[in-house]
């Protein structure tokens, strides 16, 4: 069977390619990762109390990561969940073994390559295909690396960032069927990148295209996820996409609400974050919309306001009821409305009818 990815090198190129983190001694580093390990717990008190929501599984402990064990999990992941499903699409074809091998390559260098710039970028992740209920990772050299140059007090930022990433490890470990829901959606969408009318293959060839032009013109709005996608795949992002705002908001409100609590100075950190997320060149702005980073930027901020709003309408014990099963979930369309969410899912009870019968005599007759 064709080999899509050669994933050992996709490892060594994200590897080569990421970058070194700051300067750090082995003690500063050793105190990092008691720091984080022990504010991860400690969010996750403060994420329970808040959300009214705790894990049913005996999840592993948050993992503390540099960029380079980042990028060589998600690989892994990536390896164990997708490369079975990349299979089915070229699993019918016998190409030369050389066509193979150089394809293969090819495709683990443009991977390593994407992965060896997000890992200088993510601060935690959980990582949903590792394990047989994910993990918790936190990148402690870009931690650290943004914490100072935000200037920002390090207990207080490590534990902004530890609640964040410690919803999302909720999420998937409250709701017993989050993570089967969002695999199959992946699964979904594999299966669906087939069309006898638009060959992966020049899909493909089409977003190199994409990126090059971008690089040329930082102010393109192509986008290389548009032109990969079939009809089919568009509904299943769909789908994929009221999730991910939906979890991605949640975990910024969440974050939002605890923060002004128990960290001090979390609306000068929230302040000089958001003038980071916004900042960048234009070559890197174009990066960043190609690799899907701006969309998770929107997610951010829509996925807060639509949670912000149901929670304003319905309480948070109401706002729970959007986990109850796949169908509860938000569609597309509520991301910008939550009235309509509330009234699929929480309609307000009819009005009693008033039984007939004879008027009561006034008082007094």
């Amino acid at each position: 069977m064709t080999q899509f990815v050669d994933w050992d090198l996709a490892a060594a190129t994200a590897g080569a390619l990421g970058k070194s983190g700051p300067r750090v001694t082995y003690d500063e580093a050793a105190a990092v990762v008691a720091d984080l390990r022990r504010l991860t717990d400690e969010a996750a008190g403060h994420v329970a109390a808040y959300t009214g929501l705790t894990s049913r599984v005996d999840h592993p402990p948050v993992r503390i990561v540099d960029r380079r064990d980042w990028a060589q999990v998600n690989i892994e992941g990536l390896r164990t969940v997708i490369a079975p499903l990349l299979g089915r699409l070229t699993g019918d074809r016998t190409p030369s073994a050389f066509a193979d091998a150089i394809g293969s390559r090819v495709t683990a260098v443009q991977a390593g390559g994407v992965l060896a710039y997000l890992s200088g970028r993510v601060l935690g992740q959980y990582e949903v295909f590792s394990g047989e209920h994910g993990r918790l990772l936190l990148v402690a050299p870009n931690i650290v690396e943004i914490e100072r140059k935000l200037g920002a007090d390090p207990r207080d930022f490590r534990l902004w960032v530890a609640l964040h990433e410690v919803t999302h490890r909720t999420q998937f470990t409250a709701v017993p069927w989050m993570r089967g829901y969002f695999l199959d959606q992946v699964r979904a969408f594999v299966d669906a990148s087939q069309s006898a009318e638009d060959p992966l293959v020049e899909r493909l060839r089409r977003a190199v295209g994409t990126l090059s032009d971008a690089v040329r013109d930082p102010e393109s709005r192509s986008s290389v996820l548009d032109l990969v996608q079939t009809p089919a795949q568009k509904e299943v992002l769909d789908r994929l996409t009221a999730l991910m705002t939906l979890l991605e908001g949640h975990a910024e409100f969440v974050m939002d609400g605890v923060g002004p609590e128990v960290i001090p100075s979390v609306e000068t950190i929230r302040a000089r974050f958001n003038r980071r997320r916004e900042a960048g060149n234009p070559l890197e702005k174009a990066v960043r919309r190609l690799l899907g980073v701006d969309v998770k930027m929107r997610q951010y901020a829509e996925g807060r306001k639509f949670v912000h709003g149901v929670v304003e309408r319905v309480g948070m014990a109401g706002f729970n009821e959007i986990f109850r099963s796949p169908e509860t979930l938000p569609l597309v369309s509520e991301l910008s409305d939550p009235d309509a969410w509330v009234s699929r899912v929480r309609p307000a009870p009819p009005t009693p009818a008033r039984e007939s019968g004879p008027a009561s005599p006034p008082d007094g007759d």
